[in-house]
């Protein structure tokens, strides 16, 4: 196997990273800030149920959470109701959107009340004021955690191997068979490259947001 070869094959992986990393970042940001709110509900038991969700998602590994959505229905069901991309998909979705609530939740909390009052004695609504005063603050707040988070996430991809999903380093030790190991070593070139978009990107996000003083 020559060194363009093994390029191509690693790029084939590439593309089922990069698809993970966006699908769940997608739709665990959103989903994230949903499960915040619920979590800071006045109804305490909405919010006991989804803080105790929260920390069992936490607390159990995430390749721990792939077997379980992949294998765990269809042992019940005597057949898979998910594919294993989905599984995945899915896993990765609910476990880093219960991080992300509490990333969004320890920026909301921060903020002080007195703003959200203002914004009600000039006539705003707790919407408007959330939306229009508060979130791009909170934003602001939370963007040096959520770095991490989502750079920990491209990393993570790789635990989609856990079920034969074909991302970056199943690319790479599929290459074992031949007897070459440096392909695994390669991949680091990969990882980097795409971790330094990712910081140079939040970087421009903290430059843009830094007219957020207090």
């Amino acid at each position: 196997m020559d060194f363009w070869n093994v390029t191509l094959s690693l790029l084939a992986g590439l593309e089922n990273t990069c698809l993970i990393f966006a699908l769940t970042l997608v739709l665990a940001l959103p989903l994230g800030l949903i499960i915040s709110f619920g979590s800071m509900a006045k109804f305490k038991p909405l919010a006991y149920l989804i803080r105790t969700f929260v920390w069992i998602i936490r607390g159990v590994p995430l390749m721990l959470q792939i077997i379980i959505l992949f294998y765990v229905p269809g042992f019940f069901l005597g057949q898979p109701i998910f594919t294993r991309f989905s599984s995945v998909v899915a896993a990765f979705v609910i476990n880093y959107a219960c991080y992300f609530s509490e990333i969004y939740r320890g920026g909301i909390e921060s903020i002080p009340k007195g703003q959200y009052e203002a914004g009600q004695v000039l006539g705003m609504t707790k919407t408007q004021v959330f939306f229009k005063i508060v979130l791009m603050q909170v934003v602001k707040r939370i963007l040096a955690p959520m770095s991490n988070e989502v750079i920990t996430l491209v990393k993570d991809t790789a635990l989609a191997r856990t079920i034969m999903i074909v991302e970056l380093i199943q690319a790479a030790q599929n290459f074992a068979g031949y007897g070459l190991m440096w392909p695994l070593f390669y991949t680091a070139v990969f990882y980097l490259a795409f971790v330094g978009i990712l910081t140079l990107l939040f970087a421009y996000l903290e430059k843009k947001l830094d007219y957020y003083r207090w």
